[in-house]
């Protein structure tokens, strides 16, 4: 299933004091995996970013003010992410404001799936620090790139995050066969194996007595 990671940078917290979005990014999965197909924007938010929110991603009214405008970028931000289940880092803040977006120029709500992994994370990890940088801490994720917010980096750190949040980081093990059949190596599923090495009877029967000897250094 095609799953799309999604972030965005505004000029502020609530949309209730006119704060507009300034930096789109999606990156596109395909049964977990990261495809080439990427969607990022910046926007002209037609208003000041607020002192707060420039200490967060750094894009200043002079950098933002030649951009393109939501209304020239929406149809294809919403032909990239139709049908597709959207993940979302807090997906409460950036729905309201791609939504207010949609309803500031005519356009109905977005519809789409969302897994919002700030609840995975609370219900994984309850009274434990969710934020993105916190989880890239606790799975090792290399967060060391993310010196501000930036929405295609998050969505980076997200995407790795959120495979594992739903435990689909390990690869599964088979110890039975020690060769891989050449047929399978196009499986999207990638399995590890290990070659079983079973004694010989001489190397039991030495093991054997080592251990009898040295119980009774041990023990008596």
């Amino acid at each position: 299933m095609k799953e799309i990671v999604l972030d965005t940078e505004t000029t502020g917290l609530s949309t209730k004091d006119g704060h507009r979005i300034v930096e789109i990014g999606c990156i596109e999965l395909d049964n977990l995996v990261p495809t080439q197909n990427k969607f990022h924007c910046y926007l002209n938010p037609e208003r000041k970013v607020s002192e707060q929110a420039l200490k967060v991603h750094g894009y200043t009214d002079e950098f933002l003010s030649d951009k393109k405008k939501f209304h020239e970028v929406v149809d294809e931000f919403l032909n990239f992410i139709k049908d597709k289940r959207l993940v979302i880092h807090n997906a409460e803040f950036d729905l309201s404001h791609l939504n207010n977006e949609l309803n500031i120029i005519g356009k109905n709500k977005l519809n789409n799936d969302i897994i919002d992994t700030l609840v995975l994370a609370r219900d994984k990890f309850p009274g434990s620090p969710s934020n993105l940088d916190s989880l890239c801490r606790r799975y090792k994720i290399d967060n060391s790139k993310r010196t501000q917010h930036t929405a295609l980096i998050d969505c980076d750190l997200l995407s790795k995050v959120y495979i594992n949040l739903i435990d689909q980081k390990e690869p599964k093990l088979n110890f039975q066969n020690s060769d891989i059949d050449k047929n399978d190596i196009s499986k999207k599923e990638i399995l590890y194996f290990k070659k079983i090495i079973k004694p010989t009877d001489k190397e039991k029967d030495s093991h054997s007595r080592y251990l009898k000897s040295n119980l009774k250094k041990n023990f008596f």
